[in-house]
């Protein structure tokens, strides 16, 4: 289902085809600014049940914009980066874009959303997710704004983020009765368990074939392998199904268990 807004509030209206498969990508700190879509409107992003939990978060932010030393100590950022604080105080008030748009780096620069065509950008709106320090979730297609706030954070007025998120995105995520592959970083894993969800590691063999986490190639890899899934037509609705469009594609990948695979980076 999606979320659709009209004249009366928003309504829920089927896809046009079927969503079987979502792919869970961390984001990225770095997002691009700019934008033509309407300022942010919780009512019109994935999962409205988190709305309160967004909002709360939302408005400590640009509460604690006001103070700039404040945020760049709170956020971890530089005296160069008080752009980003700048960009906080104006989350209400700034244009939005797709969410898919919105983060940039490394995995986003290898899914390479614009060479996208029409029909492949749109499963990419609906098939990838991307997991946020600020809204919890958002699909592919979700009009954000640039912000900069980062999972491990800590807000002085309301703390450490993943007690306020556990209790209201697990139970979210839970009923996404979709196939979930959750490619997730740490500190943003740490803010919601999903059990029902696969997991994909991006590892390099050595001669002797012993296998080792990556963490050079891991997000350029996430982003290929997420680009691999919206070109193709292929529906997966299990683990079988991404392996056989991942190995379509021209990836090594292998299965290690029932619900975990390793994708090598040679």
């Amino acid at each position: 289902m999606a979320v659709v807004l009209t004249r009366s509030g928003p309504r829920v209206r089927p896809l046009p085809y079927p969503r079987p498969v979502l792919l869970l990508l961390p984001p990225s700190e770095t997002k691009a600014v700019g934008g033509v879509g309407a300022p942010l409107d919780h009512s019109a992003l994935t999962c409205p049940e988190l709305t309160p939990v967004r909002e709360k978060i939302a408005h400590a932010l640009v509460e604690l914009a006001a103070d700039v030393p404040g945020s760049l100590a709170a956020l971890a950022l530089s005296e160069r980066q008080a752009d980003e604080v700048r960009r906080n105080a104006e989350l209400w008030r700034s244009p939005t874009m797709p969410a898919l748009a919105r983060y940039t780096g490394v995995l986003y620069d290898a899914l390479d959303l614009p060479t996208l065509k029409k029909g492949e950008r749109d499963r990419a709106f609906h098939r990838l997710a991307i997991a946020s320090a600020l809204f919890g979730v958002v699909r592919g297609g979700d009009p954000i704004p640039a912000y900069r706030l980062s999972g491990g954070s800590a807000l002085p007025s309301i703390g450490p983020l993943g007690a306020l998120w556990r209790p209201a995105l697990e139970p979210a995520l839970a009923e996404i009765d979709d196939f979930v592959v959750d490619l997730r970083s740490g500190p943003y894993a740490t803010l919601a368990r999903i059990p029902h969800a696969v997991t994909v590691r991006v590892v390099s063999e050595d001669g002797s074939g012993v296998r080792k986490a990556v963490s050079h190639f891991n997000k350029a890899h996430k982003g290929l392998l997420a680009r691999a899934l919206v070109v193709s037509r292929a529906e997966p609705k299990n683990l079988n199904g991404l392996v056989k469009v991942a190995k379509a594609a021209g990836f090594r990948v292998e299965k290690t268990g029932d619900r975990t695979a390793d994708l090598f980076t040679g």
